[in-house]
């Protein structure tokens, strides 16, 4: 594996993610944001936060399968949310382990909430950024 997970003492473990990824591998891949669009460009989830996450980690996991990588690869993940309140935590988390489970991973690469206005459509309400290091 082109990947090391690591959770240096002396900084908080979470349980969403690891704190450091160390990566070997030769290829770089970057991933566009994924929100909760279906194939078809139909919003999933609409007003639903979970909902959303969990597409939105479905599609991440869709665009790295067809460049034969998968959870696994990620080095870094960078997720927008919008109206983002700490108290929509364990909603974030659900829809995570929903995804993980569909998908048959365990996210735990460095993750970046970053609380934004708005995203691209108005009932968007997560994008989820990846890059991932492939051999």
């Amino acid at each position: 594996m082109a990947i090391t997970l690591v959770n240096p003492e002396g900084l908080a473990k979470v349980d969403l993610y690891t704190q450091v990824s160390v990566a070997t591998g030769s290829r770089m891949v970057f991933l566009a944001g994924q929100v909760a669009w279906d194939a078809h460009g139909v919003t999933v989830g609409e007003g639903d936060f979970a909902a959303q996450v969990e597409q939105s980690y479905l599609n991440v996991g869709t665009a790295l399968a067809e460049v034969g990588a998968s959870f696994d690869d990620v080095v870094k993940l960078t997720v927008y949310l919008v109206d983002w309140t700490p108290d929509k935590m364990p909603l974030f988390a659900e829809g995570v382990a929903r995804a993980a489970a569909k998908l048959g991973v365990t996210p735990a690469a460095p993750l970046t909430g970053i609380g934004v206005a708005a995203l691209a459509a108005p009932d968007l309400l997560v994008e989820v950024e990846a890059v991932a290091i492939i051999d």
